[in-house]
Order: structure tokens, then C-alpha cells, then sequence
């Protein structure tokens, strides 16, 4: 498996590595962030261990994780990675993916999501791809759904004592969600 770094319009898709924890920590700020997902960040000694966890899956090669740059604002905005990747039954999830605040509500997360969308399914040539969020966290939710991801159910107390919202994107629809989410990120301007 050959996980590279991904380049869009407005974000860089960076692999991970243990020297952007200062950056990745100077934009996980906000509690807001936190709220939803399985993990705090409040010191920058919790950042590290947050980049050293990523980057052990990575070695392992259970996940490969990024940081995200916003070409925008110059500078880092939160990570996503590549998880639970199944090399023998080509399926692999998208998720541990947050933000800086201030990025949320523009095209940083559809962009990210259209470049791991595209290289999962036309480089890795993936079958599916599943995008696992909490079941109280319904912005998360919304934002899947509009990639054009199904959902396909919901999983009792799957990770941490929580329920969890399953979608997916499978290699059939690819072809739709791609031109979904173009149509979005690089239409042209109205005249």
C-alpha cells in the first residue's frame, strides 16, 4: 500500500509526521472540536501523543493519517487519515478527520474528502469506503450526507461506550459522488 500526499485548490493533504504536532495543536484550540469525538486535546504533551498513536497505526499499516493545510490561510487546519484499511478485501474507512473552527463551512472538508474519495477508489481501487461518525454528532452526519454517502445503520456502543452512524461510498457509486462533489468544489463561477 503507497498512501501519498494528496493536492487540491485550496488544501494540501500532508502524511503525518511528528513534527507538525506544534502546528496541529496551535489549530485544535477549541473545545468545540472535541465535543463529538473519542479524544481531548488540552496540552500540547496531549497532542503529541495524539500525532505518536497516528503515526504507530501508520507503521503498523492499519491507518494512514494527514495533515491538513489550508493553501488559504497558510497554514495547518486539523487531520484526517485513512483507518481500518483491508488491503485483501480493498475497504477502508475515512474518519478521525477535524478542524479548526474556523475552516468549518467552507470547501476544506469537501475538498479533503473529494481528494481521499479519489485516490481510494481510482488509485487504490477501493470497493468501499465507510465514513463512521457518533450519533450525537449530527453537523459530522450532515457533512457525510452530503458527500452523497449512504447510511447504511447504526452501531450500538461499537467504540468507547458510544453508538456510532455507519455510511458508505461504494466503487459503484463512485462515478455519481465524484461529479457530485466536483460540481461543488469546481463549478464555475455564475456570470
Amino acid at each position: 500500500m503507497n498512501f501519498v500526499q494528496l493536492e487540491g485548490d485550496r488544501v494540501s493533504l500532508i502524511p503525518l509526521k511528528l513534527e507538525h504536532a506544534e502546528a496541529l495543536f496551535s489549530c485544535a484550540a477549541s473545545p468545540l472540536i472535541w465535543d463529538n469525538l473519542p479524544a481531548t486535546i488540552r496540552h500540547f504533551d496531549d497532542m503529541l501523543a495524539f500525532v505518536r498513536t497516528a503515526i504507530a497505526g501508520k507503521e503498523r499499516g492499519e491507518e494512514f493519517p494527514y495533515a491538513v493545510y489550508d493553501k488559504s490561510l497558510n497554514r495547518m487546519v486539523g487531520m484526517t487519515r485513512y483507518l481500518r484499511i483491508s488491503e485483501s478485501h480493498k475497504n477502508l474507512n475515512i474518519g478521525w478527520t477535524w478542524y479548526d473552527p474556523e475552516v468549518w463551512r467552507t470547501a476544506v472538508n469537501t475538498e479533503c474528502k473529494y481528494l481521499l474519495l479519489q485516490y481510494a477508489f481510482e488509485a487504490w481501487k477501493a470497493v468501499r469506503v465507510e465514513l463512521i461518525t457518533t450519533t450525537a454528532h449530527t453537523r459530522s452526519q450532515r457533512a457525510i450526507e452530503r458527500l452523497g454517502a449512504q447510511r447504511e445503520g447504526t452501531l450500538r456502543k461499537k467504540y468507547n461506550g458510544r453508538d456510532y452512524v455507519v455510511f458508505s461510498i461504494i466503487d459503484e457509486d463512485w462515478a455519481a459522488v465524484k461529479e457530485r462533489l466536483a460540481s461543488r468544489l469546481y463549478a464555475p463561477p455564475p456570470s
